[in-house]
């Protein structure tokens, strides 16, 4: 029986069609997102440390959080990643991507070992890429820069490559498995999971780092790479499911019944919404993910605690995401709303950015910073859960992957420039201050409250244009039976005809 037959007798039920199925699925790959992202904070409670026993000051340390995404951002290797998945499937590259975060991630932990201190390498290092610190100088890499610094930035940006492009395959996986279905829950039960991992290394980082007599932040990074070994297993098992679906649906994958051309991008890039949601998202993103980096010395500075102490602080930002995004991607699922979520993020993220800047200074209490976070984690549910589903309905099925790659690699040159940004701002308005624990975050928290300044202008303008053209960002992610029956009716008249 043919496929065009199969349409006509009526749906067939795919492995994605069992709950259990397309749920273990989406745990493999949350699974793996999850390990990647305790990695990439795991160094981000460490700032103290890391300049007291590595000689990291705040300008290294923005220079080696920016490096993540620095192949990302300027080899093009999103756009790159994003032309792989719709070429070769989720599965290659799902497993491509593992590979490529586990070798960064032994090259970061190998920099901060003391058998690297002590090695030729790291002679070499010390006279490697001593670029001039100044406004031309892009790349992560200065003169005076730690050898070590030098080194964990490599293998930071080679990890940020995978990372990255396991984030598109995961999205489009979730996409390939839950369309029609519980897709913004599915999305938002992976973002959640991955706000956990975070949770999880705001305290066991510093935990780890501090064990015995004597301070070793690499032994939080070893744990992290043991960790993204078990991603990389996660992500085999499921290419496994993915070819039983494959094989369900009657050809080599959905992508290849309408190849992919390079020439296609040009109706994304042709997309004024589509251009909207991706300077919604790096504005968005570049608020968030770079505060990560300094959130826990900056609780420090202005509560006078531990980083164990801030931890706990912090702790409540992801933790509080995690719980509360699943259930607003079950809601937008059943009820809609995407685009006012995202203008209520916004607003909720430019109140807390504030209160970090201006309140939490003069009032030095954590009942304040605890509000503040919580304000943030509600914002960090209500966008995601909300801007990635949004994504499908704008973009062509065989053009999602290269539309999410696209939207990273914007999202990452946010993510590239603003470690480094709030570094040169933190060292610029602090000048003199050699004391991890003295400094004065008042400016650069006032920089990511205007990025949530520009985020809501966005918002409003997506909103609006959502109005008038119908994309239905408003509208629920799952289809009723007759809205169902009706895409299946108009799918079989086309065959026919």
């Amino acid at each position: 029986m043919t496929n065009n037959q199969k349409i006509a007798n009526g749906p067939i039920e795919l492995l994605r069609d069992k709950s259990w199925a397309r749920w273990t699925a989406l745990v493999l790959l949350a699974g793996a997102m999850f390990f990647a992202y305790i990695f990439m904070d795991v160094l981000s409670p460490l700032q103290e440390f890391l300049q007291n026993t590595k000689g990291w000051d705040p300008q290294a340390y923005g220079r080696f959080a920016g490096s993540e995404t620095f192949l990302n951002v300027f080899v093009f290797f999103l756009i790159f990643a994003g032309i792989i998945l719709d070429k070769m499937g989720v599965r290659f590259t799902a497993i491509l991507s593992g590979a490529v975060m586990f070798i960064g991630g032994f090259v970061n932990y190998y920099a901060l070992t003391d058998s690297f201190q002590n090695s030729a390498l790291a002679g070499f290092m010390d006279g490697f890429v001593n670029l001039p610190d100044t406004w031309w100088n892009i790349t992560p890499f200065y003169k005076g820069m730690p050898a070590s610094a030098k080194l964990s930035a490599i293998g930071f940006m080679i990890f940020g490559c995978g990372c990255e492009m396991a984030g598109i395959t995961v999205s489009r996986g979730i996409v390939k498995w839950f369309q029609g279905k519980e897709m913004a829950l599915a999305m938002g039960a992976e973002m959640a999971l991955a706000r956990v991992g975070v949770a999880v290394v705001v305290l066991g980082s510093p935990f780890l780092a501090t064990l015995g007599d004597k301070i070793n932040v690499s032994r939080s990074l070893g744990i992290a790479v043991l960790l993204l070994m078990i991603g990389l297993i996660s992500f085999i098992v499921y290419a496994f499911m993915d070819k039983k679906l494959e094989t369900e649906m009657g050809s080599n994958g959905e992508e290849k019944d309408d190849p992919f051309k390079v020439s296609d991008l040009k109706y994304i890039f042709s997309s004024k919404v589509f251009w909207i949601v991706a300077l919604l998202c790096v504005l968005y993103y570049s608020a968030i993910f770079p505060f990560q980096k300094y959130a826990i010395n900056m609780l420090q500075c202005n509560l006078g605690v531990s980083a164990q102490e801030a931890g706990f602080v912090f702790f409540v930002f992801p933790l509080g995401a995690a719980a509360v995004t699943p259930l607003l991607g079950n809601y937008l699922d059943r009820k809609g709303k995407g685009a006012t979520m995202l203008i209520f993020g916004a607003i909720l993220m430019i109140v807390c950015h504030l209160t970090f800047a201006l309140v939490l200074p003069a009032t030095h209490s954590e009942l304040v910073a605890y509000g503040a976070i919580i304000l943030l984690g509600i914002s960090f549910s209500l966008v995601p859960a909300s801007l990635w589903p949004s994504v499908p309905k704008l973009v062509d099925n065989k053009l999602l992957g290269s539309a999410y790659a696209v939207i990273f690699w914007i999202q990452n040159i946010g993510l590239y420039a603003f470690p480094m940004i709030i570094g040169g701002v933190l060292a610029a308005t602090n000048p003199g201050v050699e004391n991890p624990l003295d400094y004065n975050y008042t400016v650069p928290m006032l920089v990511f409250a205007g990025l949530g300044v520009l985020a809501l202008i966005l918002g409003v303008t997506l909103k609006a244009l959502d109005a008038k053209k119908g994309y239905g960002l408003e509208l629920p992610n799952i289809k009723s039976e007759e809205a169902m029956e009706e895409a299946l009716g108009a799918e079989v008249v086309s065959v026919e005809e």
